[in-house]
Formats: C-alpha cells, sequence, structure tokens
C-alpha cells in the first residue's frame, strides 16, 4: 500500500508549484527547473486524488448495497460500481509506486554521447560509425535534436571517435542505457575466407551538466591553444585555434579543434569538460551508495559488454535483460530501438519495485 501522505505532498507540491509558476514573480533560472517538475506532477495528479478519494467513495458505494431499502437494481449498479473502483484503485496504486520510486536526478538532463572504436581495427571504427547513424536516426524519430561536437575519421571511412550533444525531453533517462561496450559480429568487406571477425566500440553517455549544477573555477582549468590539424581536425590552418583544457583538480583533459573559431572551440571542450567531471564526481557518489546501484543496470559502466550485434545471424542481443531480436536491420535503422530500451527501463523499474518490498 502507498502511504497517502506521500501522495498528499504530490498534491500540495502539484498545487504549491501552479501558484508559484502561474504568479509570474518565479526567478528565470529557476522557472524551466520549476516547470519540469510541474508537468511530471501533472502526470499522475488526476491518479493521486482518486488514490485520496478511494475510501470515500468506497464507503458511500458499500453503504448504498447495505441499505436494504434500496431498489434491487441501484444495489447491482453499486456493487459493479464498488467491483470497478476496487480494481481501478488497484492499477492507481501502481501506477503511484512506479511514480515514487527513487529516480536518478539526471533522468531529465539532456546527453553528451561519445563512441570510440575498440577491439577490432578499421572494423570497428565502422562499427563506431554504424553505431552513430542508428543514435541519429533514433533521435530524428524522437524529434531530438543532436548536435555533432566533434568527429575523427578512419581510414576506412568510418569513424574512431564521434562526440554529439542531445536535447529534448528526458533524454538521458533513455540514452543512459547505451554507455558500455557494443560487440559486433560480421564478415569484413576485406575478408577473403569469409570469416566472421568480432571487434567492438565503446559507448558512454554523459548527461549534460550545467553550471548550476557543478561550480568549475577559472583557477582550476589551464588552458592551451595550438595549430589545428592532424587526426580529427577538419581543416589545417595558420591561427592557433585549437584549444585543450585540463581540470587541474580531476585531471580531466578535453581537445577541441573541429571549429575554426578558437572561441566555439573552447566553448564546446568545455560544455564536454563540465559532464566528464559531473560524472566522475557523480560516480564517486555512487560508488558510496553502491547498494542502491545495485538496482539499477543503467549505471553506465563503460568496460561492460551490454550488447552484440550478429550480422550473420540478423539479430541483436542486449546481455543484461537476456533480450534477443531477429530484427538487426531494423535495429540499426532506429526502427526499434525503442522496443529493447522499453524493456531495459521495466527491468530497471521491477529491481527497484523488489527493493521497495
Amino acid at each position: 500500500m502507498v502511504p497517502l501522505q506521500k501522495v498528499k505532498e504530490i498534491v500540495d507540491k502539484y498545487e504549491s508549484l501552479e501558484k508559484e509558476l502561474s504568479s509570474g514573480s518565479i526567478d528565470s533560472k529557476l522557472f524551466a527547473k520549476k516547470s519540469k517538475e510541474y508537468s511530471r506532477l501533472k502526470s499522475i495528479i488526476s491518479i493521486a486524488k482518486r488514490y485520496l478519494n478511494f475510501e470515500s467513495e468506497k464507503k458511500d458505494l458499500e453503504e448504498l448495497i447495505q441499505d436494504k431499502s434500496n431498489d434491487s437494481e441501484i444495489i447491482d449498479l453499486a456493487a459493479k460500481d464498488l467491483h470497478e473502483l476496487k480494481s481501478q484503485n488497484e492499477k492507481n496504486e501502481n501506477d503511484l509506486k512506479i511514480f515514487l520510486l527513487p529516480k536518478d536526478e539526471d533522468d531529465d538532463k539532456n546527453a553528451i554521447v561519445e563512441i570510440r572504436a575498440g577491439t577490432g581495427g578499421l572494423e570497428a571504427s565502422l562499427f563506431c560509425s554504424d553505431l552513430f547513424k542508428m543514435y541519429d536516426k533514433v533521435c530524428s524519430k524522437k524529434g531530438w535534436q543532436l548536435e555533432i561536437i566533434s568527429i575523427s575519421k578512419s581510414e576506412a571511412g568510418g569513424y574512431k571517435e564521434v562526440i554529439f550533444s542531445v536535447n529534448g525531453d528526458d533524454i538521458y533517462s533513455y540514452l543512459k542505457f547505451e554507455s558500455g561496450v557494443h560487440r559486433v559480429q560480421r564478415i569484413p568487406k576485406t575478408e577473403t575466407q569469409g570469416r566472421v571477425h568480432t571487434s567492438a566500440a565503446t559507448v558512454a553517455v554523459l548527461p549534460e551538466a550545467e553550471e548550476v549544477d557543478i561550480e568549475i573555477k577559472d583557477t582550476d582549468l589551464r588552458i592551451d591553444v595550438f595549430r589545428a590539424g592532424g587526426p580529427g581536425g577538419q581543416s589545417v590552418n595558420t591561427t592557433d585555434s585549437a584549444v585543450r583544457i585540463t581540470h587541474i583538480p580531476s585531471g580531466v583533459v578535453v581537445s577541441q579543434q573541429d571549429e575554426k573559431s578558437q572561441h566555439k572551440n573552447k566553448a564546446k571542450a568545455l560544455k564536454i569538460l563540465r559532464s566528464r567531471v559531473y560524472e566522475a564526481e557523480k560516480r564517486k557518489k555512487d560508488k558510496e551508495r553502491s547498494d542502491n546501484r545495485r538496482n539499477q543496470i543503467g549505471s553506465g559502466d563503460r568496460s561492460e559488454r551490454i550488447r552484440t550485434y550478429n550480422f550473420p545471424q540478423g539479430r541483436v542481443t542486449d546481455h543484461r535483460i537476456n533480450l534477443t531480436l531477429h530484427k538487426l536491420t531494423e535495429f540499426l535503422s532506429g526502427e526499434i530501438h525503442e522496443e529493447m530500451n522499453e524493456q531495459l527501463r521495466l527491468k530497471e523499474q521491477n529491481l527497484k519495485l523488489e527493493n521497495l518490498s
């Protein structure tokens, strides 16, 4: 049973935010954050109110049924309504349990995604490119905005590394399940014996950190500028436009040289740096609360092999939930990506529910 006090708190918070947002006096920096919270509560508010009214409605119907002076038709209708009310209340209770589950505080954030070719040489870089195209299609279907931050191409036409940001609603809650090692099994075009080769790419999904999430002092940064060129540079120019930023306390280093403007490169590098430092702090806290992390499968362990894409058999397997879909082409084209993500979210949800009980 969901504690009534918890449900009352949902209603009170919703009504408080409604007044605050309609007053027009709210701080502009907090407006977006509070609007998101208001929208989240709005999705459950009618269920919360019905749950609070359940006992009162149940009592009224039971009195109608027990009052023998009532017409038998009225008693039958009341009994039917009572059965439906109890059934609906069970559903409402389950919805509220799910809503009240501990949330990842970063679920509603945008994300920065980093894909890197792993073992497998040039074939791994081609797979890295395939993964990027898959995420690009998923974002397009969902109406999310994908912006490339940097790309380093390989000789085979694939990518050694690609970093991009994704903006939209609840991005991190969806993409966090993509963090880890993605393995591909297929016959390379250069393979004359028809042998299947295995290669891999790593995906890291970072919640995009804002200035309010983590403070990075200018005094903690070392900024070096140099001439763009070499791997990853889209053009070689004669100005010192490339930027390398080192966050001295954590040792995190980010280089950026895709833009011709030093100012733009610095802005992009800082965006990645802030998210990497934020993620490092997040991991430190998560380690301290390691028991809680066992309830989550979207923990983003980059060394964990999470998925295998087998081309000869046309299947994709997610090892965390033992789910195999024999629709590899559709999966890579973003068509059924939601199907697997839904199963991953359900598994995490069930783990948390088990922990609560």
